[in-house]
């Protein structure tokens, strides 16, 4: 877990900076090359189609890999390690998307876009984070990432039933029996990864002609890939499952998605006047994420720990809680994706972006402050943790 939440954080820090340096070159006189870049046709895809179709499968590969481990062998293992991150994300999910839909329900090209501010970006979150040093307690950092697994879990689900295109069965039925493919070789006890990799990259040409989202193959894959803990040790790196995520781990952080987010944050402002930032598209993501991530975050964390469902992250206050919780309105890299899936209109994607920006901006900023000037981690965690 150390190692992820460092990997996650340092990579979210690394993802700023492309956001930043994209905004920046589609504002200057590189915005043309910039732009024309991302359309030119590579193999029958454009490059940014190689980008959002093909590159980040790896992500949802490791978001794969990532969900199963902690579902068998880490946080979310045992009930009592779920409940509270798992209520938490389910109002994270539900009151974003509740907001989104109240402003935009009269709208039926727009509505599509309920999804888009229900997602967290764990990668931002933790770089939010990193900068605090130990101002926030160890507990909601586990609990943040926690809780941005199981929303990955959410959207993943939401991508694959809600964002399938026209179906192309024969194509389906091939993706269906590469998956048998791989559930027989998890099911004989495989332990080289090659084979699984290979079909893999077969499912992913067969999922990318069926209809269904080309990023579900990663997942897909990933749920395959064995994992066998070693009793007293969670932290074994000799399963397929280690190995792999191991591997991949860097390569997300640091390649995979600043690529994505250089490539898909870039907004020329030509054009564009203030009347964008209150369209309902734009007011519903924003505010999506700002406020309906707080209120279904906090409000749901509060509720299940007042009721004793679960109990408080250890050594934290409410204000921690509630400062973590506007971190999680930081919806960057999946609700950019999921955007991209909604719409077809440049318009519309511009209107998603500005949306994902400012809301992302808002959650980072008072979040930041809420956790800076929130007091440091209570001396009995300091204690548990030395021990």
């Amino acid at each position: 877990m150390r190692r992820f939440l460092d990997s996650e954080a340092s990579g979210g820090i690394v993802l700023m900076f492309a956001a930043a340096l994209a905004l920046i070159v589609a504002n200057s006189p590189l915005a043309e090359t910039y732009f024309h870049t991302l359309h030119v046709e590579i193999g029958g895809l454009s490059v940014l189609h190689w980008i959002n179709d093909a590159l980040m499968v790896v992500f949802f590969l490791l978001v794969g890999l990532e969900i199963k481990r902690e579902f068998l062998d880490g946080q979310l293992a045992s009930w009592s390690n779920r409940i509270l991150p798992g209520i938490a994300a389910a109002g994270g999910v539900a009151v974003p998307a509740l907001i989104f839909a109240y402003l935009n329900a009269s709208n039926p090209e727009t509505i599509r876009g309920w999804a888009i501010p229900s997602a967290t970006d764990i990668a931002f979150a933790l770089g939010v984070i990193s900068l605090l040093g130990s101002r926030v307690p160890t507990s909601l950092k586990v609990f943040l990432a926690t809780l941005a697994i199981l929303d990955d879990l959410a959207a993943v689900a939401i991508i694959a039933v809600f964002y399938t295109s026209d179906l192309a069965l024969p194509y389906l039925g091939g993706a269906v029996a590469a998956t048998l493919v791989l559930i027989t070789l998890n099911r004989m006890g495989v332990m080289k990864l090659l084979p699984y990799l290979v079909v893999g990259v077969v499912l992913w040409y067969l999922v990318l002609r069926s209809g269904v989202h080309a990023t579900v193959a990663g997942v897909v894959l990933a749920m395959t890939i064995p994992l066998r803990p070693a009793p007293g040790r969670p932290d074994d790196m000799t399963s397929p499952l280690h190995k792999l995520e191991h591997a991949l781990s860097n390569w997300v952080s640091f390649l995979v998605v600043p690529v994505f987010g250089f490539a898909n944050a870039g907004i020329s402002f030509s054009g564009l006047d203030a009347s964008v930032l209150t369209d309902t598209l734009t007011l519903g993501i924003a505010l999506g994420l700002f406020l309906g991530k707080q209120i279904g975050v906090f409000g749901t964390a509060w509720l299940a720990i007042k009721l004793r469902l679960s109990a408080k992250p250890m050594g934290a206050s409410w204000t921690q809680l509630y400062g973590v919780s506007l971190l999680c309105g930081i919806g960057f890299t999946m609700s950019l994706f999921i955007g991209l899936l909604s719409f077809t209109s440049d318009h519309l994607h511009d209107e998603t972006k500005i949306g994902v920006l400012l809301g992302s901006f808002l959650s980072a900023v008072c979040g930041w402050l809420v956790l800076r000037f929130s007091g440091k981690p209570k001396l009995e965690e300091k204690v548990v943790l030395a021990k």
